[in-house]
């Protein structure tokens, strides 16, 4: 069986996918995933240039990257998305490590940063959690399994969970930027002068991977490509609107967060509300239970987020393993009757759950916490870029007279000039969010660690490549385990069909 061929496994769980998805669903989809609201406090630290390298990053890395990957999106809709991809373009190994590395961010980052986020956000505006009591252990627990919970149940049915969390997402941006308004009116604006807009290299090295965490990801909705109605027709305009809902939903509120919030102290993990709790104030008596309602909110938004990113992400991986690249075909199994990947689900809740239960061994504050469960979970999905970009350009020119729905309308140079300008991106924030403070020193620039960090850079580290360690052992494992079903014979048919 050739390299880039699926396996009859493979083959076999397509029959229980259902066409579910329209062009509605798929834009709700990706926003409700990529828009990352736990990354605009983070981002923000870095003062009025974090908006100017929002803006650069948009044009000279979102929207190359957005046309690309709406090609790609379009052209090949095979379940699986990204895995698909890189197999056709270089075969089954590198496409299994890029499958593993993208996976596994969603349970390390709803485990370790967004289950953070929310507990810090229920006690600081609902209710108090003592930090390391047994309340915040079950809050922490409660919060993953609910967004494995929304992965478990079939997509036609599920996917209206992160379609209503993309919506109050936006109504709750849309809100605080109103309110922002209102408040500036009221009482002006203190937050930065037109000054702190002027880039400088610090800020480039210290938002790229932040940024870019923020615009990766639009593409994502092809692991479902499989139970579209029309990926060909749809893909593409999703992925248009996508982005420009996106751009905005990064962009505005980050120039409201930095007019409302001095950029010295604006916090990770407590920026955006902080600065809704400042603008709320217009509100009057009303404003402290319009800020716990809004807390409740934000918690169910962070929810829903985790479950957009569990539904793409574990399709993906289960028809990995269904190809042999994962656990032999134990994880490849869809349900029957749900279609959906249960093993892997119930696989990403266990990895959930256990990093979660590995941060909180982190000494440090909540928020160093998070800065670096965070940084952990934006190295591993850039590091699965550095094999996806490469592969989406191969693609061009390995199959170039494959009918392609929409088309970047630049030749095979052009299209590989835009390639390359995303992987330069990519390659700078995958090092800078795994060595850290390393390319400041190569520029002469002071960098204290600990105080940007809040532990130790070899506490940082040992997570940071222990993690990535363990990654590869466990892709090198379960590679090896998948060698049964990478080898079972394709019915005859099948083998005429692709010879």
């Amino acid at each position: 069986m050739s390299d880039t061929t699926p396996t009859p496994l493979a083959q076999r769980q397509t029959e229980h996918l259902k066409k579910s998805l329209g062009r509605f669903d798929i834009i709700f989809l990706i926003v409700a995933a990529v828009v990352s609201v736990e990354v605009l406090g983070q981002v923000s630290s870095f003062g009025g240039e974090t908006f100017t390298w929002a803006v650069v990053l948009a044009v000279l890395f979102l929207v190359p990257y957005g046309l690309i990957f709406a090609e790609v999106g379009s052209t090949f809709t095979g379940e699986g998305g990204v895995y698909v991809w890189v197999r056709a373009a270089y075969g089954r190994a590198p496409a299994a490590m890029a499958s593993l590395l993208t996976w596994v961010t969603q349970p390390v980052w709803v485990g370790g940063s967004m289950a953070f986020l929310a507990t810090e956000t229920w006690n600081h505006y609902v209710t108090p959690i003592e930090s390391g009591s047994i309340s915040d252990y079950a809050f922490k627990l409660v919060f993953i399994w609910l967004t494995v919970s929304a992965a478990i149940i079939s997509l036609q049915r599920g996917k209206w969970i992160p379609t209503a969390g993309a919506i109050l997402k936006i109504a709750f941006l849309t809100f605080f930027l109103l309110t922002t308004a209102l408040y500036g009116i009221k009482n002006g604006f203190g937050g930065f002068s037109t000054q702190t807009f002027s880039p400088t290299v610090a800020g480039l090295l210290g938002v790229t991977p932040l940024l870019l965490f923020s615009y990766l990801g639009f593409e994502s909705s092809n692991s479902a490509a499989g139970e579209m109605k029309n990926p060909g027709r749809d893909v593409p305009v999703s992925i248009a609107r996508a982005c420009g809902i996106a751009a905005a939903a990064y962009l505005l509120p980050i120039f409201a967060i930095l007019l409302v919030i001095p950029a010295d102290e604006v916090t990770g993990i407590g920026g955006l509300l902080d600065a809704v709790a400042e603008v709320y104030t217009v509100y009057g008596a009303a404003g402290p239970a319009l800020l716990t309602a809004t807390g409740v909110v934000f918690a169910i938004i962070l929810m829903t987020q985790g479950a957009a990113w569990m539904i793409i992400s574990d399709r993906m991986q289960a028809m990995a393993a269904a190809d042999g690249a994962f656990f032999g075909g134990f994880f490849g199994r869809f349900h029957p009757r749900l279609g959906t990947p249960l093993r892997v689900n119930f696989l990403s809740g266990v990895a959930s759950s256990t990093f979660m239960l590995a941060a909180m061994q982190v000494t440090g504050s909540t928020a160093a916490v998070f800065g670096v469960v965070l940084s952990i979970s934006i190295s591993t999905f850039l590091l699965s870029y550095l094999i996806v970009i490469p592969s989406a350009i191969r693609l061009r020119s390995k199959f170039p007279d494959t009918p392609r729905p929409f088309k970047v309308p630049v030749g095979t140079a052009g299209y590989r000039a835009l390639g390359s300008v995303c992987f330069a991106w990519i390659l700078l924030g995958s090092w800078v969010a795994v060595f850290p403070g390393t390319l400041e020193t190569v520029f002469g620039l002071d960098y204290d660690f600990e105080a940007t960090w809040g532990v130790s850079r070899l506490t940082f580290e040992v997570f940071t490549l222990g993690t990535l360690t363990a990654l590869s052992l466990l892709g090198g494992v379960g590679y090896l385990r998948g060698r049964t079903v990478r080898t079972e014979a394709a019915p005859i048919t099948e083998v005429a069909a692709t010879a």
